[in-house]
């Protein structure tokens, strides 16, 4: 490798994590975050000429990659089996103490799932505007549009995703807390306790992609939840499963696993006025490979429906934690 190539992989690798949080908050998906960058690496490697903005460039390239693939993208989701959620994301790779907790709430489920309702433009155009604060002039360079085209943009997709923009407590301390009670609670199988921090109109979300055991669009109402969370609970106990307090985009979740540690599913919580507010939990098989080795749900509900009863939820071990 010449001296300019080991150059423009140490500057690659160095904007690496930019370039895959842009790519996934346009995408909403891990897997094609990575590819999006890969391909933006490959262009970059073949350049004929350095850029003298690397950020700037690189930016522009994986945002523009992002556009078409969500383009093709959105074809599908219209197609998708039950409710369509982001691919969990454990850990943004790209840090900025300073803006930490505005990066975490725009990778929040809510968040993504707002950002569905945009056009691919105003989409691309509200990330590296609000998200990553680029000037017009570079928002402009990425995707094609004039700046006065790409403030029309903003304002609109400011206009979408404040009408429905989550409320996420401010204290992260008291999320956190919040959630540890709620996942305490949840393990012991206490009904009352899960009850009582539900929000009245809480919901209980899954996606499966028509891959897993598909629950109805949604369960409502703190009691239909908690009794529902109570039901899953004993199959998972039937089988050794555990459940492992895991941040999953930004937010407090949990990812569940079996007897041999395999991912079974992902749990994100939003919390609101001190109550959880909605669970999305994402059973697609398709969506968790990033996750860790997948397992294979159909055969642990097949064996819940034999095992025995009066046990209650782990948690996995150090080595298991330690794989995430």
């Amino acid at each position: 490798m010449t001296e300019f190539d080991e150059g423009t992989a140490e500057e690659f690798e160095e904007l690496r994590p930019l370039l895959f949080s842009i790519a996934y908050r346009v995408l909403g998906s891990v897997s094609e975050a990575e590819d999006a960058v890969q391909e933006t690496w490959l262009r970059y490697e073949t350049s004929p000429a350095r850029p003298a903005n690397a950020k700037a460039f690189l930016s522009a390239v994986v945002t523009r990659i992002s556009i078409d693939v969500l383009r093709s993208a959105r074809v599908r989701r219209e197609e998708y089996v039950g409710p369509w959620f982001p691919e969990p994301l454990l850990a943004d790779p790209y840090q900025d103490p300073e803006r930490s907790a505005e990066l975490a709430d725009s990778l929040s489920m809510a968040a993504l799932l707002l950002l569905e309702r945009l056009t691919p433009l105003e989409r691309a155009v509200f990330v590296l505007r609000e998200v990553f604060a680029f000037g017009f002039p570079e928002v402009a360079s990425a995707v094609g549009r004039s700046e006065a085209a790409c403030r029309q943009l903003a304002v609109r997709a400011r206009r979408h995703m404040d009408a429905g923009r989550p409320r996420f407590e401010a204290d992260r301390r008291e999320r956190e807390q919040l959630a540890r009670r709620f996942l305490d609670a949840f393990r012991e199988g206490d009904v009352d306790a899960l009850r009582e921090l539900l929000a009245a109109d809480a919901s209980l979300v899954g996606d499966s992609g028509g891959k897993a055991p598909q629950w109805r669009p949604a369960f409502h109402g703190a009691g239909n939840v908690s009794q529902v969370l109570a039901a899953l609970l004993l199959s998972y106990v039937r089988v050794g499963c555990a459940m492992e307090p895991h941040e999953v985009n930004g937010q407090p979740g949990a990812i569940f696993r079996d007897r041999e540690g395999r991912v079974l599913n992902t749990w994100a919580l939003d919390i609101l006025d001190g109550r959880i507010h909605t669970i999305r939990s994402v059973l697609n098989p398709d969506k968790l490979g990033h996750v860790g080795p997948v397992a294979d749900i159909w055969a642990i509900l097949r064996e819940a429906d034999q095992g025995p009863r009066n046990h209650t939820l782990s948690t996995p071990e150090p080595e298991q934690e330690n794989r995430t």
